[in-house]
C-alpha cells in the first residue's frame, strides 16, 4: 500500500546565500540550515542550496548577474516555487531577482513575517503582525497594490496630479499611524493589567526560538500552551500564576522567542509584547543544549535584551533539553562560563525543583527585614503586609500587634505612601 508524500503540495524552495570569504564554514552551514527551518515552520519545502562567495553583494542582483542565471536554470530543473535568500534584499534587487527568476523571491525578513502573520491569534498579534508587514512593504510599493484602492476613499483623496504609487502609500502610511495607534491603548491596557498584580513577583521566559521556552512554562503552570517543534511557535505573550509555595505570588510569562538577524522593525512592532520582558522581576534565559549552536543563540539573545533595555535585568540561565544534547564538552563549558545554570530536561520534567528553589532564591534577594507595629483593630494594614511581603510572625505587645515581615523595598516603599510605616531589622 502506497503513503502519501508529506511533502506534496508544499511550496518547493531554494535557499541562496552571499558568502564572504571571512565567513566562517560552520556559521555559514548554521544559518543556512535554520533558514531551512524558517521555510518549514512557513508550510515549505527546501529542495536545494545555493551559495555565492563574494567580496560585497552586488547593487542590482545581490549576488550577481551570473549567478542570478545559474539559479534560474537550477529553479526551473527542480521546479521551485520560489527562492529565499538568508539576507534582507533591497527593494531593487527583489524586483531585479524576480524578473531574471522568473519565480517569487523572498528574503529573510519576508520570511520570518510570514511565519509571524501565520502564527498570530490574539488580536495584539494580528496588530503587530500587520505593523510590521507593512513598515517591511512600504519601501518594496509597486503598481501591484491596486488592491488597495478598495480601502481607500475614493473622491477627494486623490490630489492634483498625485499618482497611483504615491496615493497607495498615502493609505500605508495612515494604516500605520492606526496600528500604531491600537497599540498603544493595548500597551496602557496591559500597563493597568501589570498594576493590578503588582503585589507579584513577575518572571518572563527569554530565549531563542525552540529552545523549550513553552514546554517549559507548561510544566510550571499546567498552561496547556501550544507546542510544537516549529520555530516561532508562541508569538503571544501569555501569563500564568507560579505556585512556589511561598507567601508572595509569583507571575510567570512566555513570550516570543528570538532569532538570529531578527529585523529591527520586528522588534519595535513586538514593543508591546516584549514589555512583559522589559518589567520583569527576573528573566529565565532557556537555553537549548542539544543545539551545537547554543554558545551563538545565549549571544543573540543577550544582544535583543541590551536592545530593548532589559540587559541588566537579573536572570536566571535555564540549560534545557540536557537530555538529548550529545556534545558534554560543550554542555561542560557552559556551565562553567555561565555558573549558576539549571540543567533541565522540560519534556521529561527534570531539574524543575532545582530551577523552582533559584527562583525563590532570586525573589529573596533585595528583601528588607521590617517590624511593623499596628492596632489590633487594623486589619486592613495587616493584610497589605500579607499581601504585599512574607509574613515571618505575629505578636500581641501592649495592646498592638507587632508583626515582622520581609519585603522587597518597592513594595515598602508603596505602603509607606499608605500611611503603613515599620522600622528596618537585622537578621
Amino acid at each position: 500500500m502506497a503513503h502519501p508524500d508529506p511533502e506534496r503540495g508544499k511550496e518547493r524552495a531554494l535557499l541562496a546565500k552571499l558568502v564572504s570569504p571571512s565567513d566562517p564554514r560552520r556559521e555559514v552551514e548554521e544559518s543556512l540550515e535554520e533558514l531551512g527551518r524558517l521555510v518549514g515552520s512557513a508550510g515549505g519545502v527546501v529542495v536545494g542550496r545555493v551559495t555565492q562567495q563574494r567580496r560585497r553583494p552586488d547593487p542590482a542582483y545581490y549576488i550577481g548577474k551570473g549567478k542570478a542565471l545559474e539559479i534560474k536554470a537550477l529553479v526551473e530543473s527542480a521546479g521551485c516555487d520560489l527562492v529565499v535568500f538568508d539576507d534582507d534584499l533591497s527593494p531593487g534587487q527583489n524586483k531585479n531577482l524576480e524578473a531574471c527568476l522568473g519565480k517569487r523571491v523572498l528574503d529573510r525578513s519576508g520570511l520570518i513575517l510570514d511565519i509571524f502573520a501565520l502564527r498570530a491569534r490574539t488580536k495584539q498579534a494580528r496588530l503587530q503582525v500587520e505593523l510590521a508587514q507593512l513598515e517591511y512593504l512600504l519601501p518594496r510599493l509597486t503598481r501591484m497594490w491596486e488592491h488597495l484602492s478598495r480601502i481607500r476613499g475614493g473622491i477627494g483623496l486623490r490630489g492634483p496630479g498625485e499618482t497611483q504609487l504615491e496615493v497607495d502609500r498615502r493609505v500605508i502610511r495612515r494604516r500605520i499611524g492606526s496600528l500604531r495607534r491600537q497599540l498603544l491603548i493595548v500597551k496602557r491596557r496591559r500597563h493597568r493589567q501589570r498594576r493590578h498584580r503588582s503585589g507579584a513577583f513577575h518572571i518572563a521566559l527569554v530565549g531563542y526560538t525552540n529552545a523549550g521556552k513553552s514546554t517549559l512554562f507548561n510544566r510550571l503552570t499546567d498552561a496547556g500552551a501550544s507546542v510544537g517543534d516549529r520555530l516561532f511557535e508562541t508569538l503571544d505573550a501569555r501569563t500564568r500564576r507560579l505556585d512556589l509555595a511561598t507567601s508572595r505570588a509569583a507571575m510567570i510569562t512566555d513570550t516570543v522567542g528570538f532569532i538570529r538577524r531578527l529585523p529591527h522593525h520586528l522588534i519595535e512592532s513586538f514593543r508591546a509584547t516584549l514589555e512583559e520582558v522589559i518589567e520583569a522581576d527576573l528573566l529565565l534565559h532557556v537555553i537549548d543544549m542539544s543545539s551545537a549552536a547554543a554558545l551563538d543563540h545565549i549571544r543573540v539573545v543577550e544582544g535583543v535584551l541590551a536592545e530593548i533595555g532589559a540587559g541588566e535585568k537579573p536572570v536566571i540561565r535555564v540549560f534545557n533539553k540536557v537530555d538529548r544534547a550529545e556534545d558534554a564538552g560543550l554542555e561542560t563549558g557552559l556551565q562553567m562560563h555561565y555558573p549558576g545554570g539549571i540543567p533541565t530536561s522540560a519534556s521529561r520534567g527534570t531539574g524543575l525543583d532545582l530551577l523552582r528553589t533559584a527562583i525563590r532564591d532570586e525573589m529573596s534577594r533585595g528583601e528588607l527585614l521590617m517590624e511593623y507595629s499596628l492596632p489590633v483593630v487594623d486589619s486592613r494594614a495587616l493584610s497589605r503586609l500579607h499581601s504585599l511581603g512574607r509574613v515571618l510572625d505575629e505578636s500581641l505587645e501592649d495592646g498592638r500587634m507587632r508583626v515582622r515581615v520581609r519585603i522587597e523595598g518597592g513594595m515598602r516603599d508603596r505602603l509607606s505612601k499608605e500611611g503603613i510605616r515599620g522600622i528596618p531589622i537585622d537578621g
